[in-house]
């Protein structure tokens, strides 16, 4: 990453406007172009500096729910699994660990209601238990990168 790309990574992690041209709004407080600041962030995913960029809603804000749940998935069923799970479009994120417990991944939900039932069916569809690790608190660390 060059000092253009850490000033990116920290300004964009604080928050980006909501208004009808956000990236031209964020690339003025940077000192850059809008054109310049989409090629750096299409960049910095294309390297795998960053895995993902997007909005992040506070869906239990909105009266929904999430919950990050977990699995023991054997490596030999993982990517079925895997495929089963993303299938789900209650599923926002999915990744592996290496741990007993090897697939994560979030639940989020328009109704709290709802998390049992979806995480139900997930297990009767992959044949696995899902382990629900509800949020009990909440805790943010903020990633500063020296430009």
């Amino acid at each position: 990453m060059d000092d253009l790309d850490r000033r990116i990574v920290t300004a964009l992690q604080r928050g980006i406007a909501v208004v009808p041209r956000p990236f031209a709004a964020a690339a003025r407080d940077l000192g850059i172009d809008e054109a310049t600041l989409i090629l750096k962030l299409k960049n910095l995913l294309a390297q795998g500096a960053l895995t993902r960029f997007g909005p992040l809603f506070n869906a239990d804000r909105l009266g929904g729910a999430f919950t990050l749940c977990a699995m023991s998935v054997p490596a030999h069923d993982f990517e079925r699994v895997c495929g089963i799970v993303n299938a789900f479009r209650e599923v926002a994120h999915n990744y592996e660990r290496e741990h007993r417990l090897n697939m994560w991944f979030v639940l989020a939900t328009a109704d709290p209601a709802q998390i049992a039932e979806v995480r139900g069916r997930i297990e009767s569809a992959t044949g696995y238990p899902v382990i629900d690790l509800p949020k009990i608190d909440e805790y943010f660390v903020g990633l500063e990168l020296a430009a």
